[in-house]
């Protein structure tokens, strides 16, 4: 059995629910989720992220607006909808129970 796949597999998981708890605080750009995901040790490249952010946005739970940039074109700001809160407090409460549960069997 290969560790890295279980590894993916989980990162997987949780990637989602990580773009939507940064998307809480305020709106950002997609460089800007990239770097704070970088920052939590979460790398993630744009090519993961954009079908990403694309499949949140198709599923109403997250929009985007334009800005313009004064450093080239127009940049896409990605925010949540009333559904991706929604949705992420369902998120919360699923982590919260995959915690209490893993806790509890290491502590055995």
């Amino acid at each position: 059995m290969n560790a890295d796949n279980i590894k993916s597999q989980m990162r997987k998981g949780y990637l989602e629910y990580c773009i939507l708890l940064i998307l809480k605080k305020k709106p950002a750009y997609t460089s800007d989720i990239i770097a704070e995901l970088k920052d939590a040790k979460l790398i993630v490249v744009e090519g993961t992220l954009y079908p990403l952010l694309t499949r949140l946005k198709n599923g109403g739970l997250l929009d985007y607006r334009w800005e313009e940039s004064t450093q080239g074109p127009p940049r896409k700001y990605y925010e949540m909808t009333a559904d991706g809160q929604s949705f992420l407090q369902e998120l919360e409460s699923a982590w919260e129970e995959i915690n209490h549960v893993v806790n509890k069997i290491k502590e055995g």
